[in-house]
Parts: structure tokens; sequence; C-alpha cells
């Protein structure tokens, strides 16, 4: 039996994957997969309806999966046993965390820093086998310097504060039609508030070049880079790689700051999986 490996990089809402067949190719997509709100069955059932139905016939023989909530032994066990029970041709299966797949799909056998700057952030230091050392977060409320949550949080300061100027509240009022009641009702009241509140970093994207969306982007970086990679000494010794929609949005800010601090960028990916196919080809 030939070679036939599948890749997965998974969040909580989307989960992108990889087969691998010689020099072919082929990305699928299924939702999320979030080991501490579904059962090993759930998964399970999940893979059957939205993943194998677009294999078709091809038999996997390894798989290499990336996942949030995987740097707990139970989930991973969790999701290890959906995907054996889904792929029992299977020889070779491996289950690993997300800091896992942005260390592996940037640095690939290399040591670095690993950055990603996604509705979350998060940096670690790699050194070219395993993660040797890494910050944990505090989450979105206390922390997450950079990321989209942390963005988009200004721009909603912003706009209720009434910080924005004419022309940028007009901007505002035209894309998000919303108020001070509905935005605070989603941020308190609603589920995944992190991510409603990321979402308004597209604001940011959608109007550079005025002075108050450049000075959100440069100081929420910098306070990353400040609180974060400051503290690293591999960050002065290594590439620093980054990964995740902010990054990719803003890399211009993100080089301009390397420089400023005198440190070595590496490579931005808008995500892993690029590297991750490199990693395992």
């Amino acid at each position: 039996m030939s070679t036939i490996k599948l890749i997965a990089e998974s969040g909580g809402t989307k989960t992108e994957w990889c087969v691998l067949s010689g020099k072919k190719k082929k990305k699928l997509y299924t939702q999320g997969i979030s080991p501490y709100q579904m059962t090993t069955d759930d998964i399970h059932k999940m893979l059957q309806l939205e993943l194998q139905p677009k294999l078709k016939k091809e038999k996997i023989t390894e798989i290499y999966y990336y996942g949030t909530g995987c740097n707990s032994p139970q989930n991973e066990k969790n999701v290890r046993t959906a995907l054996q029970q889904t792929f029992p041709t299977a020889k070779k299966i491996k289950v690993e965390n997300d800091i896992m797949s942005a260390a592996k799909g940037l640095c690939g056998n290399d040591k670095g820093m690993v950055v990603n700057l996604g509705t979350g952030s998060f940096c670690c230091y790699y050194n070219g086998k395993k993660i040797s050392k890494n910050s944990p977060g505090i989450g979105y409320i206390l922390g997450d310097e950079g990321s989209g949550a942390y963005l988009g949080r200004k721009v909603i300061q912003h706009f209720l504060y009434n910080t924005f100027d004419e022309e940028l509240m007009a901007k505002f009022n035209a894309k998000y039609a919303t108020d001070r009641t509905e935005i605070l009702n989603h941020v308190y009241r609603m589920p995944l508030a992190n991510r409603y509140i990321a979402s308004y970093t597209l604001f940011l994207s959608e109007n550079r070049g005025h002075y108050m969306i450049e000075n959100i982007i440069e100081d929420s970086l910098n306070e990353f880079f400040y609180t974060h990679l400051y503290k690293y000494r591999e960050s002065w010794l290594y590439p620093i790689h980054f990964t995740g929609g902010v990054a990719f949005a803003f890399k211009d800010v993100i080089k301009a700051l390397c420089t400023t601090y005198e440190l070595q960028l590496g490579r931005i990916l808008k995500n892993p999986m690029t590297g991750l196919i490199e990693y395992h080809s």
C-alpha cells in the first residue's frame, strides 16, 4: 500500500485538511473540532459526515493532527480515538496541540521564535524538536496583546468613547449599523465574545492610511513585542516567525517593529498549513 498522509490544522471554528499522496496534494475543509465541547463520538460522526465523503477511495495510512485543546491528555486521546475509528487503515496517528502546528509549520526542524496573532495570541521558543519555552496566555479579557480580540477591542473603544474623528465615525456607522446597547450585549451576554470583538479588526484593514487607524495597529502590535517577545533572550538569537490573520494583514507593521527592535524577521504565513505540508512531505 502506498503512503497517503492526512494533515489537519484545527481550530474551534474550522479545520483545514490536506491529503498528501506522492507529489499530489488536496486540501479539504470541515467544521472545527473543539475537544472540550465534543465527545469522541461527536468527532467521529462529524468526520464521517463532513470529511469521509470528500476523500472518495483514498486509503489514509498516516495522520498528523494539530488542534486546539490537544495539550490535554484526555482531549488528545479522544481525538486520536475518533481518528482511529474513522480511518482504520491509518497505521500511524500523531495528535499534537495547535502551538506545535505553528512551530513545525514556521520553523520546520530549525530553531526559532514562533508567534501566532489570530483571534488570540501567543509566542514560544521552538528548539527544532519541541517547545522549550512558552508563556501561557491569560485570555482576551486580561491579555492577548496584538491579537484580533485586542485590536477589535480598541476599535470598539474608539467608537463607544467617540474618539474616532467624523470621517471614521461615519464609516463605522455605515459598515456596522450598530449601537452601544447591541455591542455591550454581544460582549457581556452572548457566547464567543472574543470572536465578536475580533471581527472588528476588519475595520482597521479597510481603513489603512488614516493616522488613528495606524496608531491603533502599531500601538497594539508594539504592546505584544514589548510584553512578550522582549522577555525572551532567544528573540535576539533566532528568527522570529509569525502566523495568523492579524500577522498576515499587518505584516508591514511587524516588519517595521522588527527593524526598530533589531530583531531578525522570519516567515509570515496566514496559517501554518503551507509549512506543515513542507514539513511532512
